[in-house]
This record gives structure tokens, C-alpha cells and sequence, in this order.
């Protein structure tokens, strides 16, 4: 019978050794996947006169304020050869009506209108496809109602990524700064998750992409069967697509400021809550190894915290060994996180980076344990 007295003596060096373990699996991440990002030169696209022709594909649902905002910068782009494409989904204000009027002025607006239907209950995927196959350009960039572009030359930079050999564009999209905590855990979050995305594909491994700003051709989307692996979940229109068409070299990133796009953050608790119960859904039919792999790092930094604690206050006379911990832990983030912040035009995070990584790690773990399961029934 196992004499568990005999443990006892080394239940210290046990917790420690299991701190350490979860510090270099952190470190891991920290130094070698994210260091890609940290190193990576932000380049911009020499002018050039030969533009492809592009489709700019918006999906919309009761969206008339941000259409009168916000489309126009989109139309306005500096871009010789593209059409803009917004399926209107059965929206119950005037979004109709402000695209009519807006189609009046811009010859390159073309709205698909989506009907109810009694019996047809469709998601976001269904007007993505309508929009795709209603674009008659063969490279196809994608974005929302709410976002708008920073620069006039962000459709000349996403469409230039492109190359005989590229396939995919993995762009990024930040939220407007507002006051609060609420607005810096959105951006703390969406910089993060724009930092994991981009690093993995400039490893060769890329496992998302977010359609406030990112780019594909449509023969790809054809190849692939357009959403029919995955249309049983309701979000997943971006991630979803690049996780199971990505390979080693046909994705390309672009984060040059001129090319990136400012998006509406959500201002309440619980929108943001029901934002990321919906992105949950998702993850659960990524690829085994991207489950594990952002399993892990999730999953490590949680319970990194947890052995911080738990040490300090079992073994106290051990109360250097989590502090130097979370000390080295930290200083590899500032040292590999500032250059990417500042790459990621969110260079004031880095003075919150000890309560936000803290709070975020703890709400996306919960979130995501009470949400993973659970069916999406919003549009969006």
C-alpha cells in the first residue's frame, strides 16, 4: 500500500517543479512564437501602376448608422479597379434605403438584398456566400459594417499582399479607444489574439484570421466548398475558413498601418461577454493541433497565476521563487511585447499588461468553459 507520508517532505519540491514547468512553457510562447511578430519588419508596398481588380465584400444586418458613417470610406478608397458588394440581410430598419441612396452616388456599389423567409434560417455564412458569388473579381477582401479603414490606401495594400503563390491575407483590425477597463480588456484582447494568429502564420502554421480585415480568392473559396465543412456552426465565416484552407506558404500577414482598419468595440459587460460565448463555438472544430496548442498556452498561463498563489501561501519561506517567476515572466513580455504593441498602434497597453493579462487569462478561461458548448443563434 503507498505510504503517502513519505510524499509529504516533497510536496514543495513537487509544487515547485510544477511552477517551473508552467514558467518555460510560458516562456516558450513568450520568446519563440511570439518573438516572430516582435522581429517581424512592418514594410509598406512601393507604389505601382498595375492594380488587380478587386470586390470588397461587407455583410450586413441593421446597420444604417454605421452605413452612413462608415461605407463611404470604403467607396473612397484610392483604388483604380474595384466594386464594393454589401448583402443587405433582411434588415429591419432603413439599411435598405441608405444603400439605395449611397448606390446612387457610387457606380461601384452593388447591394445584394437577402429576403425572409419563413422557413429559411441562415447565419452569416449564407450572405458571405451571396456576396462571393455575386463578386466578379477573382480577389476578394473582406470586412465589417463597423470598421473603417485608417488610410485610403488600405484596399492598395491588401490587394498588393497578394502574389502568384499567396492565397490568403491575414490583416488586423483594432477597436477605437475609449475610456475605461472595459475598452482596454477588448483591446488587450483583440492585440493578443491578433499576436498569436500573426505569429503562427509567419511560422508557417497560420490557424485564424479575423474578417474585420483579411482577403482570399475566390477560387479558393471554391475549391474548398465555400463554409460546407463547418456550416452547422454558426460563426466561423474567418477562422473557421483559414484554419482549414491555410497551409504552410500560401498565407501572407500585412499590419502596415495604412492597411489596417479601426472597428466599433462593444460598451457593455455583457455584449462583450456574448461576443466571446459566440467566438467559443468556433475553436472547438479547429484542427486537433491548434486546439492543443492554444489549449496549452491558455491553459499554462491560468494555471501559472493559480501556482503563483498557491506557492506563496503554502510555502512562504519560498516567497522569492513565485516573485522571481512572475518578475521573469513579465519582463520577457515587456521586452517582447512593446515592438508588437507599437506595430499594433495599442502602445498604451504595455502600462496595463500586469492587470489586463492577469484579468484576461481568468475571463477568456471562463468564458470559454462556460461557452465552449454552446450553439451561437445570433447573426453575428
Amino acid at each position: 500500500m503507498l505510504d503517502f507520508t513519505a510524499i509529504i517532505p516533497y510536496l514543495s519540491y513537487i509544487s515547485l517543479g510544477i511552477l517551473g514547468l508552467l514558467f518555460l512553457i510560458q516562456l516558450y510562447y513568450i520568446l519563440f512564437v511570439y518573438g516572430k511578430l516582435s522581429a517581424y519588419k512592418v514594410t509598406e508596398h512601393s507604389s505601382v501602376t498595375d492594380y488587380p481588380p478587386i470586390s470588397v465584400i461587407i455583410c450586413g444586418k441593421n446597420e444604417q448608422d454605421n452605413i452612413t458613417q462608415f461605407l463611404p470610406k470604403i467607396l473612397n478608397q484610392e483604388y483604380p479597379n474595384y466594386e464594393v458588394i454589401f448583402v443587405n440581410d433582411f434588415s429591419e430598419d432603413d439599411t435598405e434605403w441608405e444603400l439605395k441612396r449611397l448606390s446612387e452616388i457610387y457606380s461601384h456599389l452593388k447591394v445584394v438584398e437577402i429576403k425572409e423567409h419563413i422557413r429559411l434560417k441562415h447565419g452569416k455564412k449564407f450572405a458571405v456566400t451571396l456576396g462571393i458569388k455575386a463578386s466578379k473579381n477573382e480577389l476578394l477582401v473582406f470586412t465589417d459594417a463597423d470598421c473603417q479603414p485608417q488610410s485610403e490606401l488600405w484596399l492598395q495594400e491588401m490587394a498588393l499582399s497578394f502574389t502568384d503563390k499567396k492565397d490568403i491575407v491575414l490583416g488586423y483590425s483594432p477597436y477605437i479607444k475609449l475610456p475605461g477597463l472595459l475598452n482596454a480588456l477588448i483591446r488587450f484582447e483583440t492585440s493578443h489574439t491578433a499576436m498569436s494568429y500573426l505569429s503562427y502564420a509567419l511560422k508557417g502554421d497560420a490557424y485564424m484570421g479575423v474578417g474585420r480585415n483579411m482577403a482570399y480568392r475566390k477560387s479558393l473559396f471554391f475549391q474548398a466548398k465555400g463554409f460546407a465543412k463547418h456550416m452547422h456552426i454558426k460563426s466561423g465565416d474567418d477562422d473557421l475558413f483559414v484554419n482549414q484552407n491555410a497551409t504552410p506558404t500560401n498565407v501572407v500577414i500585412n499590419i502596415h498601418p495604412n492597411a489596417q482598419l479601426l472597428s466599433l468595440p462593444k460598451i457593455t459587460w455583457k455584449s462583450y461577454y456574448t461576443q466571446k460565448a459566440r467566438h467559443s463555438g468556433a475553436s472547438v472544430i479547429y484542427k486537433k493541433r491548434h486546439q492543443r496548442m492554444l489549449a496549452t498556452q491558455l491553459i499554462s498561463a491560468f494555471l501559472f497565476y493559480c501556482a503563483l498563489v498557491a506557492v506563496s501561501i503554502a510555502y512562504p519561506s519560498y516567497w522569492y521563487i513565485p516573485l522571481s517567476a512572475y518578475l521573469l515572466r513579465l519582463i520577457a513580455q515587456v521586452i517582447i511585447f512593446k515592438p508588437i504593441y507599437k506595430k499594433l498602434q495599442v502602445p498604451d497597453l504595455i502600462w496595463w499588461l500586469p492587470l489586463l493579462d492577469l484579468l484576461y487569462y481568468f475571463y477568456i478561461c471562463i468564458n470559454g468553459a462556460f461557452n465552449r458548448k454552446r450553439k451561437s443563434v445570433r447573426w453575428k
